[in-house]
C-alpha cells in the first residue's frame, strides 16, 4: 500500500484486542494532543495540536491583542515596565 500524496509510510501497526494502537515508533510521546481526523477511504489522520486556555482565546482570535502581546513582551524584556502598587481591594462590584 502506498502513502498518501505529501505523506511518507513510516511504520505498519496493529491494535491491540482492545482496539489500540501505539505510535512510539513514529515519534509519538508522552502527553502529545493529537486532532484525530478520519478520511472517506478510512485514513487516520493526527494533527499535532496544543491546547490554549479560554481566558488566552482571546490573543488568537482578535487581531489587536494578537498583536501587541509581543510588542509588549519585548518592552518588558527590554526593562520598559516599573512595579506599580497593588490594586486589590479597589475592583469593582
Amino acid at each position: 500500500m502506498s502513502a498518501l500524496a505529501g505523506f511518507k509510510t513510516m511504520a505498519e501497526v496493529t491494535a491491540d484486542d482492545r482496539a489500540r494502537i501505539a505510535f512510539g515508533r513514529v515519534g509519538g510521546h508522552s502527553n502529545d494532543r493529537l486532532l484525530v481526523s478520519d478520511g472517506p477511504s478510512g485514513e487516520v489522520l493526527l494533527t499535532p495540536l496544543a491546547s490554549i486556555p479560554h481566558r488566552e482565546l482571546l490573543v488568537w482570535e482578535d487581531e489587536q491583542p494578537g498583536e501587541s502581546l509581543p510588542r509588549g513582551l519585548a518592552h518588558a524584556a527590554e526593562g520598559g515596565v516599573r512595579q506599580r502598587d497593588d490594586l486589590v481591594g479597589y475592583e469593582d462590584g
